[in-house]
């Protein structure tokens, strides 16, 4: 499922690209929701990636045994790979691949980046060590699998394909990774069907971003100017334009998301400011933020409901 981190980078990337573009707030609105359901998207179309794999490796094998003059490994291949009955379950999975239907997903333009991944996997050491494992259980091929999917996270070449494929995706790869994982790590022998998780964890996560991004949009320029109080011994030509949409997020949060706890809003935001904007912008929109709490706290205009929601 989709978490409040990726839908508040969501939020922040779709205020970041309207401000830019100057364009109606529903059309960037719009394009807010899209780009959720893409990343959501990603994680069907990584899922049905083994198993695209998986038939490219059954393709090279029938392939080998027709040559004029076949080897008795030809002929005698080692299929654990291609009957590895969790990716069978994937590839036979109805709510899997009643999405990628539904959704138009697949990898059948990019062939060449699923035949490039297997000759890179062949040679991998997690690879050689199941294929001559001398014990087969489900246990190992549901293991086999989820090392396959944490493998793909440092594969450059195949997350610079998955960005040419949507721009959306830029930064969904690794996320999309982690929910396979998450997915794989549950599925057991008894299993007839794939139990592919929600795309989120509460009916309210999208309301939440899109309220957030709306507040966030139709008060950025009194937002920015709140918050001109608190960086005035900064360097105003330095401060990244990025840094000042992270800190309109997180003030819209603050003063609008009564039921967010205020530690819970400046821990996500610092961790996202390391990560989309400068060097050094953390420490910044964490000070930045410190004292916007304080102040605003004290004035009334950041209230919390529940016990514990302050601080």
């Amino acid at each position: 499922m989709l978490s409040r981190r990726l839908l508040r980078v969501k939020v922040a990337k779709a205020l970041y690209a309207h401000l830019k573009s100057n364009s109606d707030i529903r059309v960037s609105e719009k394009n807010l929701v899209e780009s959720i359901d893409k990343a959501y998207d990603l994680y069907f179309q990584m899922m049905s990636f083994v198993v695209e794999v998986a038939n490219y490796a059954e393709n090279r094998i029938e392939l080998n045994k027709q040559k004029k003059l076949p080897t008795y490994e030809d002929l005698n291949p080692n299929r654990r790979f291609v009957d590895n009955p969790v990716i069978h379950l994937i590839a036979n999975s109805d709510s899997v691949n009643d999405v990628l239907a539904s959704r138009k997903l697949s990898w059948s333009q990019h062939q060449d980046a699923v035949k490039d991944v297997y000759n890179r996997l062949v040679e991998a050491e997690f690879y050689q060590k199941y294929m001559a494992a001398s014990i087969n259980t489900f246990t190992n091929d549901r293991k086999f699998v989820e090392d396959f999917f944490q493998w793909l996270e440092e594969d450059e070449a195949l997350a610079e394909v998955v960005t040419e494929m949507s721009l959306l995706w830029a930064d969904d790869y690794g996320f999309a990774l982690y929910l396979a994982i998450r997915t794989v790590q549950h599925l057991k022998a008894s299993h007839t069907d794939v139990k592919v998780l929600p795309k989120f964890k509460s009916i309210e996560d999208l309301d939440f971003a899109r309220e957030l991004f709306e507040k966030a949009a139709i008060n950025y320029d009194e937002y920015l100017e709140m918050l001109e109080e608190f960086t005035r011994n900064w360097d105003v030509e330095r401060i990244a334009f990025m840094d000042n949409v992270i800190l309109v997020t997180a003030l819209a949060e603050l003063i609008n998301c009564p039921s967010i706890p205020v530690k819970v809003t400046l821990d996500e935001y610092i961790e996202i400011a390391k990560y989309y904007s400068t060097p050094g912008s953390s420490n910044f929109i964490n000070g930045v933020l410190d004292k916007v709490v304080a102040t605003l706290t004290e004035q009334g205009k950041i209230k919390k409901s529940g016990r514990g929601l302050i601080g």
